[in-house]
């Protein structure tokens, strides 16, 4: 038995810069990954299995709409022979909340049958297979802090970018990513400015010249949020912006304490809200430690 962290993925900065032909946008992103997400636990079986428990685990689809099962499916397409295997996927993070659930899972799922079928296998070859899942999955499966450009798919993997203790909020509203972007009033924004540094001080500074270009139209369709950012700031936290489409919004503190305690105070508010307190993984870091 073999068990994979599927972080939750926080955009701490995303600019809508254009959109394809096709109609799909062009972004360009800052995102980490943090140490609290799903969990997939994989283990040989005489048959295939899949279970989902956890706090959010009502709801998600068992057959072959849930995006664990279609990475799955895609990777024994790619390299057949695998044996069956019992996957659980431990849903931790609300679903639909814009901070890559779905496909953290599938990518964690990617990075377990890899271990299991050949562990040899590149992760070259196994984005390969990533790519066709979703424009989340590149950087799902990067999981260390990068830029991602295109529709997602371009990643650049930031070296030295340090730890940052957060707090994640989560009003208990599901928010529709096409409708968001359906309602965005520009879509050609500026770009990210220069690459961040990795100095705290000076990525604070940095990290206020750029935006969540999402987070009007989210707040215009769920007010909820802008009740989320407003409690993250008169908690003390250093910096609040909205994730990807939403709901969910995090708020930056100096210290784990400090997050933690800021934490503690919104869930006495706000019993409904999903609340963690959590940091972001470093660029040293790999979620598939000790396994």
């Amino acid at each position: 038995m073999s068990s994979f962290l599927a972080p939750a993925k926080i955009n701490l900065a995303l600019h809508v810069v254009g959109r394809r032909g096709d109609r799909y946008h062009l972004i360009e992103t800052l995102a980490v990954f943090t140490g609290f997400g799903d969990r997939i636990t994989v283990s040989p079986s005489q048959r295939d299995e899949f279970r989902v428990a956890g706090p959010y685990g009502d709801g998600i689809p068992l057959d072959s709409g849930n995006l664990v099962l279609k990475a799955r499916d895609a990777f024994r397409m790619a390299f057949p022979g695998g044996a069956p295997l019992s996957v659980i996927l431990e849903k931790n993070l609300p679903p639909s909340s814009g901070i890559g659930g779905g496909s953290s899972d599938a990518a964690a799922m990617l990075r377990a049958l890899r271990r299991h079928h050949d562990a040899t296998l590149s992760d070259e070859a196994l984005l390969e297979v990533a790519a066709k899942l979703g424009a989340d999955l590149p950087m799902c499966l990067a999981a260390r802090p990068l830029i991602a450009r295109g529709i997602g798919e371009r990643v650049e993997i930031l070296r030295d970018f340090p730890s940052l203790p957060m707090v994640l909020v989560n009003p208990g509203v599901e928010v529709s990513t096409p409708a968001v972007f359906r309602a965005l009033s520009k879509r050609d924004n500026a770009p990210l400015p220069s690459p961040p540094p990795s100095d705290p001080k000076d990525f604070f500074a940095w990290l206020e010249q750029t935006r969540n270009d999402l987070q009007l139209p989210a707040c215009g369709i769920a007010p909820a949020i802008s009740d989320v950012l407003r409690a993250l700031e008169n908690l003390g936290a250093a910096f609040a912006r909205m994730s990807g489409s939403g709901a969910t919004c995090f708020g930056l503190f100096e210290t784990m304490d400090a997050a933690q305690n800021g934490a503690g105070l919104i869930r006495e508010r706000q019993p409904d809200w999903f609340v963690t307190a959590t940091r972001s993984m470093a660029s040293t870091e790999d979620p598939d430690d000790g396994n």
